[in-house]
């Protein structure tokens, strides 16, 4: 079993990662922490035991001792840190929002084809034992098709979290809580329910002084025909997510724990005993392994290693991202947005507004 050595590019998000590699010895070895702020970085490094800190993202791209180039930056930062570290051969993990749009991403794509490294995007709440047994219910086909869902994110993120510079800002951010906060739970929905066909969507900023929304709704047609409500407010004294799914066989929902509602305990109510036991059946084979970061890197090493396919794909950043541009156009426009988005639609470039 091959060690894959990971440089950490970014000392905010990225403590999570190194946090992540570090919990699997043997598969990745984080070789150095990169930051700007090289005291940031520092804690990070003894935090985990790293033995090297650097300030200069260009001086890893030529190293032999750096596989993976793992980007933790701000978003605005991602597009051309990831083509960098692919054109170096490296390969490449890169946190949400992947990139500032569709042409991005399927620019980002084609570079990735002609590299010699991988890109992995990072969705690391699909990776819970509570949406993985969902997962398993919905391939089985215990659960039949989905009628409605609804997706409550539910944060609080108040002045001192838009103290951070780069944060609240359409340049650097590229976006606010349906990029930065609810894109993990609705790609959740999406990994379960399938693409989506058309979005309705309102958004406002009602909670902190800043340019992008804090406070979101929404309506969306699944292609499937089925329907689903998006929820997300800045502002809530209690934070949760929740995901609750009515299908027609079973309805399934999700903890409430804000940060990791793929966790566990999920819960499935059948709409007949015989169902019932279906899933006590599809369940029993379910073997638990580390969730979140850990358990998507995991997975990504197995990759890695049998060139099987990557457990989050460019194809499923490609999704979001385009569900986050309907989601931005809808509003903007006060008309339905229908899906797919293609190269010539207004926000296939980008949705942030103009300067």
């Amino acid at each position: 079993m091959r060690e894959y050595r990971v440089a950490v590019v970014g000392a905010g998000i990225g403590r999570m990662h190194a946090e992540a590699f570090t919990a699997l010895p043997g598969r990745f070895k984080v070789q150095a922490i990169c930051d700007l702020d090289a005291e940031r970085g520092g804690k990070v490094a003894r935090e985990f035991g790293v033995g090297e800190v650097v300030t200069d993202f260009a001086s890893l791209l030529g190293r032999a001792d750096i596989d993976i180039i793992d980007v933790c930056t701000p978003p605005a930062t991602h597009l051309p840190l990831a083509r960098q570290a692919l054109a170096a051969g490296k390969h490449v993990v890169c946190e949400k929002p992947l990139v500032a749009s569709l042409a991005d991403v399927d620019d980002l794509a084609a570079a990735a084809r002609a590299a010699r490294g991988t890109l992995m995007p990072i969705f690391q709440y699909r990776f819970s034992n509570g949406i993985l047994k969902l997962k398993r219910l919905v391939d089985a086909g215990v659960t039949g098709p989905l009628h409605m869902a609804t997706v409550e994110t539910a944060w609080k993120r108040l002045g001192a979290y838009y103290a951070v510079p780069w944060r609240g800002k359409w340049a650097t951010e590229l976006g606010g809580c349906l990029t930065g906060h609810a894109i993990h739970a609705h790609d959740m929905l999406c990994w379960i329910a399938g693409p989506v066909a058309s979005v309705f969507a309102r958004t406002a900023t009602r909670v902190n002084p800043i340019e992008v929304e804090d406070t979101a709704a929404a309506s969306l047609r699944m292609a499937s025909g089925a329907l689903a409500t998006l929820s997300v407010t800045l502002n809530s004294a209690v934070e949760i997510s929740r995901l609750r799914l009515c299908f027609h066989n079973l309805t399934a929902e999700s903890a409430l724990e804000p940060y990791n509602p793929g966790t566990e305990p999920w819960t499935f109510s059948a709409m007949a005993p015989e169902i019932g036991h279906k899933i006590e059946a599809a369940l029993a084979g379910h073997e638990a392994e580390p969730e979140r970061f850990t358990g998507q890197f995991k997975r990504y090493h197995r990759a890695l290693e049998t060139g099987g396919p990557l457990p989050v794909t460019l194809d499923d950043a490609r999704a979001s991202l385009e569900l986050l541009s309907a989601l931005y156009h809808s509003a903007r426009s006060g008309q339905a947005v229908d899906l797919p988005i293609a190269p010539g639609h207004p926000v296939y470039r980008g949705w942030t507004p103009s300067p």
